[in-house]
């Protein structure tokens, strides 16, 4: 199921869940006192800020309301979010608008571009909303902005966090043939959870496309996560680790769930520090290249340190 719902209107009042507004509330646990981040503050932190708003750019780090904003965007590390702010699908998780999303917008490569060059980054994250609207599932715009970056920033290291580009054919080899040194694609949580969690999603689709990534272009590093405290049991957690590894994805994420609104999943469990790090431990005997499991843990979050990782473990196995 695809969840498409269309939010053309006149009133300025437009929900921002609009699929969500006549469901109970859900109510979380209290947060525990190892859920704690600093309020965004820094020079640094106004300087991207700027940078973003002059090339009318959207990210993830506001839209998803990402706990690591503060420190990420003091450092100038901003992950884009492309294809506009509005998705397609409804997931029980994310606070990313959903509905009908505007035409794409031709400039958009060459804006990410520039503020990925403004911002010195070394490594960048480039992430989307779901268009299942498009064709081609905004493959092609995808790999557009690949190509720019690469263009501007040539020593830049690329990063794209896609789509499942469910029922689009040809869509991920768009994307592929752009040569990303990273491919991500989320599984976010166990395939039990699927349906109230991520219902417009197929959890062995999506491991099939990362598996796909590795057959068109083994030198690509392959990446996904998942969120814990969504109700999954830990057997689950361990039977998507080897899932993970069956289609050889090199860098695994775990993180907490954190409730955007009460309209959203609630938490079921915050997940001990202690667990995170078994988490870890066993991630690593079932051989990923990388893992990152905290309760603060996101999919961008010390990207580009990781990524420096994830090249060294690589050429540690190749001596």
């Amino acid at each position: 199921m695809v969840t498409i719902v269309d939010t053309i209107s006149n009133s300025p009042l437009r929900p921002r869940h609009p699929e969500k507004v006549n469901r109970p509330d859900s109510v979380s646990p209290q947060k525990p006192s190892w859920i704690r981040v600093k309020a965004p503050a820094g020079r640094g932190y106004a300087d991207t800020r700027n940078i973003v708003r002059e090339n009318g750019l959207v990210t993830v780090c506001e839209e998803a309301g990402c706990p690591n904003i503060g420190e990420c965007w003091d450092k100038k590390h901003a992950t884009f979010m492309i294809m506009g702010d509005t998705c397609t699908r409804a997931c029980a998780f994310c606070n990313v608008k959903t509905g009908m999303p505007q035409a794409l917008d031709a400039s958009e490569p060459a804006h990410v571009a520039e503020a990925t060059f403004k911002l010195g980054l070394a490594h960048v994250v480039v992430t989307s909303v779901d268009r299942d609207d498009l064709a081609d599932g905004g493959a092609a715009h995808i790999a557009a902005t690949i190509r720019a970056i690469r263009a501007t920033c040539p020593s830049t290291t690329i990063e794209v966090l896609t789509p499942d580009f469910l029922r689009k054919d040809g869509a991920l080899e768009l994307v592929v043939a752009a040569k990303p040194d990273v491919f991500n694609h989320n599984l976010e949580t166990v395939p039990s959870r699927y349906l109230s969690v991520r219902p417009g999603a197929r959890y062995f689709h999506s491991i099939r496309l990362l598996q796909r990534v590795k057959e068109l272009d083994p030198t690509i590093f392959t990446k996904s996560g998942i969120m814990v405290g969504l109700g999954e049991e830990r057997h689950e957690v361990l039977q998507v680790m080897d899932d993970l590894r069956s289609a050889e994805v090199d860098f695994l994420t775990i993180g907490q769930y954190l409730q955007p609104t009460r309209k959203h999943h609630a938490v079921m469990r915050y997940v001990t520090p202690d667990e995170f790090s078994g988490y870890e431990t066993v991630a690593y005997t079932k051989g990923f290249l990388m893992v990152s499991a905290s309760p603060l843990t996101r999919s961008s979050h010390h990207a580009g340190d990781d990524f420096a990782k994830l090249k060294a473990a690589r050429a540690a196995i190749a001596r």
